[in-house]
């Protein structure tokens, strides 16, 4: 007895132990565990990859009967190698540690080790190891982890068509490739500045233009400028003049804005020439207002009417062009507006005459003030004979401003 406890002291026996953690072997396959020696492993594993082509346990099972047979094969005298399988259950957690250890301990009985290589699909090393190598030391781990399997298919599939996508599609490869690209050029071009000595410590400059090339492309995708030169190159490429008159108009419009812009100015710039120096508190300010009043309608009066003036002007062409009745309102418009360039020459003086002090008397035997009160009266009779004009044109231009029935002749 003494004499066979010396012997398997000498002898190093190695058990490839193959570990089911979730009893699929049992649930699947209807397989008890524990199972000892080649011929029940290789048939339980056939057994459990018949029921389930997919299962990784069934390959773990297989390749520990590979590894059986070729540490079989190199084996050296004192060496005894055994296979076998234990499994938990399919609940998991303390339940299938409970049972793991059980059966190990049952093979432990049958097959006393002294060490263990421990064959697993990969997921339970982490719970099945302290487990084994507290009971019998562990001197190596082989995890099975399946080839070919189709989520990695589909996902080596998806990766691929993205990054086809990121090449061919010219939308997704200025953002991937133009802007690296761009940022690769810039180190090139620096780089050979400077090893070439035509600029020395060039290559220093590569942060800065970083910076500039990333942050400018930021800012054209942020601010949407990319989309809208694409849109404004394409308006330009397919622009089609609207007819003349509507040419004509627009042309007016724009050319009475600039007009009423630069008529501000020079009313501002009246007020600077001649109103200098500019008041700094509040009640200086409320004190010079009836000076700044006059020099800016002094300085504005003349362009702001020619300025409306053109405007409705460009209008009336378009709607004779068009033959709307609406021509005979535009025509009286102008006629009055050009008349209100009296009336703030008027109001101006009237403000101007009080504010110097030219004249103390308040009603008609002001000058100033009768000649405010005389531009307003004929604006008003002017107001009045425009409205009669419209009518008795109206009615007797009848026929000119029926509206076309047909398709509208373009000039």
């Amino acid at each position: 007895m003494a004499k066979k406890e010396t012997q398997q002291q000498t002898q190093k026996r190695i058990l490839i132990l193959c570990v089911d953690r979730d009893g699929d072997l049992e649930v699947k396959a209807g397989i008890k565990t524990p199972l000892l020696g080649r011929t029940t492993n290789l048939d339980a594993a056939v057994s459990l990859a018949l029921k389930d082509p997919e299962e990784p346990d069934a390959n773990a099972m297989f390749e520990a009967v590979r590894l059986y047979d070729r540490l079989h094969d190199e084996k050296q005298p004192e060496e005894i190698f055994e296979v076998a399988t234990i499994s938990g259950s399919e609940l998991g957690g303390v339940s299938a540690d409970r049972k793991l250890v059980s059966e190990l301990n049952g093979l432990l009985e049958s097959f006393s080790a002294n060490e263990v290589i421990l064959v697993s699909d990969g997921f339970s090393d982490e719970a099945v190891l302290p487990l084994v190598e507290s009971r019998v030391p562990v001197s190596s781990v082989r995890r099975i982890v399946i080839k070919h399997s189709e989520s990695i298919e589909e996902t080596a599939a998806v990766f691929t068509k993205y990054i086809r996508l990121l090449i061919d599609e010219p939308k997704y490869a200025r953002m991937a490739l133009g802007l690296p690209g761009i940022l690769v050029l810039i180190f090139g071009v620096l780089w050979a500045i400077d090893n070439l000595k035509i600029y020395p410590g060039a290559l220093y400059y590569y942060g800065i233009a970083i910076v500039i090339v990333v942050g400018g492309f930021l800012l054209l995708k942020g601010f949407g400028v990319d989309k809208a030169t694409r849109d404004l190159y394409k308006w330009a490429k397919e622009y089609t003049p609207p007819p003349l008159p509507v040419q004509i108009s627009n042309y007016a419009i724009i050319a009475g804005i600039l007009c009423i812009a630069i008529s501000v100015y020079l009313g501002i710039a009246n007020v600077n020439i001649s109103a200098a120096p500019l008041p700094t508190s509040i009640g200086a300010w409320l004190e010079s207002m009836p000076k700044i009043i006059t020099f800016f309608l002094w300085g504005v009066e003349d362009l702001l009417i020619v300025g409306i003036s053109i405007v409705l002007l460009g209008r009336s062409i378009r709607l004779y062009v068009e033959r709307d009745s609406r021509l005979l309102r535009n025509v009286a418009l102008i006629v009055s507006v050009g008349w209100s360039r009296w009336v703030l020459d008027g109001t101006a003086n009237l403000i101007y005459s009080y504010y110097t002090k030219e004249s103390t008397v308040i009603g008609l035997d002001n000058q100033f003030f009768s000649n405010f009160i005389f531009t307003i009266i004929v604006g008003i009779l002017i107001g009045i004979a425009s409205v009669l004009l419209i009518y008795i044109v109206n009615r007797s231009a009848k026929d000119f401003f029926k509206k076309n029935e047909g398709k509208e002749e373009e000039l």
